[in-house]
């Protein structure tokens, strides 16, 4: 991911929870989307809570489209054993706005440092194999505001432009107005447009970025 001003990161769709067991220790990898620090945090005690009998709750989270935000902790698990394996992994397939908590049920068979870096990374390998994964494409916002009489012209026209979604389409006393998410870069090829259909008489002002998803191909 590009520090500082990404246009595109990785992330999930949906929650997903796989179970992996190394020597009769049983581990189950929570990994779910979250936007904050508060919701990361807010999945951890929720998983603590669904899973008692479980001896560690351990967790990882990457936030923000440029992957600043990063948290990982042990549980109890020897120091670097759990937390930081689970976010190099995270790190590794480059998702982020996405949380892993992996609760450990002790199987009788100690694992060792490698055992448990290998087995902590592994549960969350597997989640993220099992998850449908989307790319975050940041759009700028646009608004568009045009006659009533070359309206439905201007949104047929816009919505034919493969760089260009049209979100909202409302009507008002005068003309309609749009709200636009376009590729970066589109801009002044929309204004063009609006100004050949409407004689120059549309208006195309700034909206706000929005981020749409895609499929990750990968």
């Amino acid at each position: 991911m590009t520090p500082g001003s990404p246009d595109r990161y990785r992330t999930l769709t949906a929650p997903v929870r796989v179970e992996t067991e190394v020597r009769r220790s049983r581990f189950a990898c929570d990994l779910r989307p979250v936007s904050s620090e508060a919701a990361a945090r807010g999945v951890l005690d929720e998983v603590r809570a669904e899973s008692r009998d479980a001896g560690h709750h351990c967790s990882a989270w990457v936030l923000g489209p440029d992957a600043s935000t990063v948290r990982s902790h042990d549980d109890g698990e020897p120091s670097g054993t759990a937390g930081a394996p689970m976010l190099d992994v995270l790190r590794g397939r480059e998702l982020t706005d996405v949380v892993a908590v992996v609760s450990r049920w002790f199987g009788g068979t100690l694992l060792g440092t490698g055992g448990l870096i290998r087995a902590y990374g592994d549960a969350v390998a597997a989640a993220v194999d099992a998850a449908v994964l989307v790319i975050m494409r940041r759009r700028d916002g646009l608004v568009v505001d045009v006659p009533a009489a070359d309206g439905a012209r201007v949104e047929n026209a816009l919505r034919g432009r493969s760089d260009t979604t049209v979100d909202e389409s409302r009507w008002h006393a005068t003309g309609l107005v749009l709200q636009l998410a376009v590729e970066p870069g589109s801009t002044g090829a929309v204004e063009g447009v609006v100004a050949s259909l409407t004689s120059g008489l549309g208006r195309v002002s700034p909206g706000h970025p929005q981020w749409v998803a895609t499929r990750d191909p990968g």
